[in-house]
């Protein structure tokens, strides 16, 4: 079947609040070399889409300016030298920009096959927190069996996420977050203990419920408000893996003491900057370690809400207001 001239797409003509994107038409992506076009089913929401409206996120200078991470749908055509996809089937991938369309450009390395049984609206709310998660919760801090994790924002797409594959691979979670609501939706996650960041001083639990030890981990997105704490709750040789700035990125008047008499790890990333060469490789771990958890039910992405792609704006007020609990997805 012929593709169309034309595709649908959220347009940002300028940056400032929700209200600003639009619905408008344009020519469809070109397809490079080593990438694949897929025709979009649904789009997840994160909060980079979120900072690139506000224009604090740039995107790289090779991505679509078409807002849009993550996407599921089914693949339409190939670029050159393009192996192991063929034309319908279903993938979901991390994209590099351009997924609030009806197509999406991605490069191949970096789409995965829905899990058996998923469809689009759950496959696309895998790529952008799974992604995160491995790369930085266990290929960067190396959480393994036994250790223990504290994870901010443990509601959110990531914490939901982080929660759910720390319990599967036999570490012990405490969790973050900013109601009781919320506290025991990390519970039934798998975390140990949620911790209301409003009501309690989650340095003070994390010393109490570890015996004073301290957890091995700490993932964490907010940033310069958190960091000291941070410090204090880790063990000897613990890790603090850093990956938003939602509590700002300077911090001053800090004890750095902890990191020298503690032996502690300092580390921190961010997706959209890693090369291709980066990305196949978490996704190639996420199909050997990650996939079968998904297929067997034992880790499941956590949905809060789907609006249709016209509805974008509510979306991303959603993301602000920090009141769901799991992703939000966005459906053609």
């Amino acid at each position: 079947m012929p593709l169309p001239a034309e595709m649908r797409f959220i347009d940002l003509p300028s940056f400032g609040k929700p209200e600003v994107m639009t619905l408008a038409r344009g020519p469809l992506p070109q397809v490079r070399p080593g990438e694949i076009l897929v025709k979009v089913e649904a789009a997840g929401v994160n909060r980079p889409d979120v900072a690139q409206r506000q224009g604090t996120y740039p995107p790289p200078k090779d991505a679509s300016p078409v807002l849009g991470l993550e996407i599921a749908g089914e693949v339409v055509a190939l670029g050159d030298g393009v192996t192991g996809f063929k034309p319908g089937d279903k993938v979901c991938a991390l994209a590099n920009g351009g997924g609030y369309a009806e197509y999406c450009a991605v490069p191949a390395g970096q789409a995965l096959p829905w899990p058996k049984g998923y469809d689009a609206v759950k496959a696309c709310a895998l790529p952008e927190t799974f992604f995160t998660v491995w790369a930085n919760l266990f290929q960067m801090a190396g959480l393994t069996e036994g250790e223990s994790v504290l994870i901010h924002g443990g509601t959110s797409g990531i914490g939901t996420t982080a929660i759910q594959l720390a319990r599967a691979f036999g570490a012990t979670v405490y969790a973050t977050a900013g109601s009781k609501e919320k506290c025991e939706a990390c519970e039934k996650l798998g975390a140990a203990r949620g911790i209301d960041y409003k009501t309690e001083d989650f340095a003070a639990v994390v010393r109490e419920v570890t015996g004073g030890r301290g957890v091995d981990v700490v993932l964490d997105m907010i940033g310069a408000a958190y960091f000291e704490k941070n410090l204090s709750v880790l063990a000897k040789d613990g890790c603090l893996s850093m990956i938003a700035f939602l509590g700002g990125s300077t911090a001053e008047k800090v004890n750095l003491a902890p990191i020298m008499v503690k032996r502690l790890t300092v580390t921190g990333s961010t997706m959209r900057p890693r090369t291709a060469d980066e990305k196949r490789a978490i996704r190639d771990d996420l199909i050997a370690e990650v996939w079968p958890l998904l297929e067997e039910g034992t880790v499941a992405p956590v949905i809060h809400t789907i609006l249709p792609f016209d509805e974008v704006a509510e979306a991303h007020r959603l993301m602000e207001s920090s009141s769901h609990i799991g992703k939000i997805v966005l459906k053609f």
